[in-house]
């Protein structure tokens, strides 16, 4: 066996004994190598081979720090022994009563011939049927897509990797805020594409941060209910990025898949419409099962994103979107979207009332907030406490564009747990963030 393992089987033993616990702090290398008479490219690659087995993670300007182990099977909350693990990490907002409400429309897929409509190869364009129903549910303040303009891809995602293989070539450059949703640099990742994270401030992107970006070849944003900082744009912040979007002659990703549960502003689409390529889709305003993703690009683009939907394979097929343009135009999908507003309202107040006296940006639409945690605690030391307890939180380092020291915060995920196991997660994470850091918080 190679030293380098042979020092990493050392190390992993110790942490195994518990002689080196979570959020324990190794040595540098240099002084590990110092202490064991190694080169300290032996220390590099023994650090190298913890962090590949997931025992340790390193943080830059900090230092490598020991990892929890994975919570061992058992309760997920110690006052309720019986509970399942409690997931804030994934947004499924899925509320009671749904299957109910949209069943009856289903019922007329049943007639042959409709399901034989269903059975036809899937188009980008949809059908007049589904553009008129797409348009009228994606129209707010003042903004309203012509139905023309509407395509039609498998779910949100492949909306996304649809814009961005349109506008940005392999090695182009996507802007993105620092800050991102993750989803967006795998789809770069896999299409080749080099993401530029840009500084945001309180009001979102800044455009002296954009302006002064060199090149790049597009811009991928969220303007309302940004994932994960739940911040949405000042009207007049909009209007600022707009106007270096369009002195730049630079297309947008307008990312709009939360922005159903706020009221305003209008959309960048409204600000800067020949520039602005809009995504949405049904996995949040209805559910993850039923799934439908939306684009409306600017007339000069529509047939540069039609042909990436096909070139990708991301086409709607017809069962799905005949069922959820009938969800649509029945008025099932806004009354869904005015009842799940309601739900995030009601569990944010939960927030704020369990996590009183915490730093934590929330806004009282969303359905996720940010925690800047307590001094004495680290991301990735309270995420693996947090595990302990069977409660999943997502660290900030999961959303960091670009390499660097990620914000010491978590993202809350609010809206898969049932609302009496999300109050005694918050109960549980509360007590985390007040006891003592170091290792999990437990003495």
């Amino acid at each position: 066996m190679e030293d380098y393992r042979a020092l990493a089987d050392a190390v992993a033993a110790d942490i195994a004994a518990g002689r080196l616990r979570a959020g324990d702090r190794l040595p540098t290398q240099r002084r590990f190598a110092r202490d064991r008479g190694i080169a300290v490219s032996t220390a590099s690659r023994a650090y190298a081979e913890l962090g590949r087995r997931g025992l340790v993670a390193g943080e830059v300007g900090r230092g490598t720090f020991v990892r929890a182990a994975p919570p061992a099977p058992g309760p997920a909350l110690a006052e309720h022994p019986q509970a399942p693990t409690v997931d804030l990490e994934l947004n499924f907002p899925v509320l009671d009563g749904q299957a109910e409400l949209l069943a009856p429309a289903l019922s007329g897929l049943l007639r042959p011939d409709a399901l034989r409509a269903g059975l036809t190869a899937g188009v980008a364009t949809g059908t007049a049927a589904a553009r008129e129903a797409a348009a009228a549910v994606l129209a707010c303040d003042g903004w309203a897509p012509p139905p023309d303009r509407v395509l039609f891809t498998g779910n949100g995602r492949q909306a996304i990797a649809a814009a961005v293989g349109a506008l940005v070539p392999v090695g182009g450059r996507l802007g993105v805020e620092a800050l991102t949703y993750p989803v967006a640099r795998t789809i770069a990742a896999r299409l080749g594409v080099d993401l530029v994270p840009l500084p945001v401030d309180a009001d979102g992107l800044r455009p002296d941060a954009l302006r002064e970006a060199g090149r790049l070849d597009a811009l991928f944003v969220q303007p309302t209910l940004h994932n994960p900082l739940g911040t949405t744009m000042s009207a007049g912040r909009r209007e600022q990025v707009a106007g270096v979007l369009v002195d730049r002659d630079l297309p947008v990703v307008e990312d709009r898949i939360n922005a159903f549960l706020r009221d305003g502003p209008p959309p960048l689409a409204w600000y800067a419409p020949e520039q602005t390529v809009v995504v949405d889709s049904l996995s949040k305003r209805v559910a993850p099962g039923c799934t439908l993703g939306f684009l409306v690009p600017p007339a000069a683009r529509h047939e540069r994103v039609r042909a990436a939907i096909r070139a990708g394979g991301w086409t709607a097929q017809s069962l799905p979107l005949e069922a959820a343009t009938r969800w649509m135009a029945d008025g099932i999908v806004a009354r869904i979207q005015r009842d799940k507003r309601a739900d995030a309202l009601r569990r944010q107040e939960l927030v704020a009332h369990r996590l009183a006296g915490f730093d934590v940006r929330r806004d009282p639409c969303a359905y996720h907030c940010w925690w800047e945690l307590p001094e004495q605690w680290r991301a990735e030391t309270f995420v693996a406490a947090a595990a302990r307890r069977g409660i999943a939180v997502t660290p900030a380092a999961a959303f960091a564009a670009g390499a660097g020291h990620a914000p010491n915060a978590v993202r809350l995920a609010l809206a898969t747990p049932p609302f009496d196991a999300l109050a005694a997660a918050l109960d549980v994470l509360a007590a985390l963030g007040r006891g003592a850091g170091g290792h999990d918080g437990t003495e």
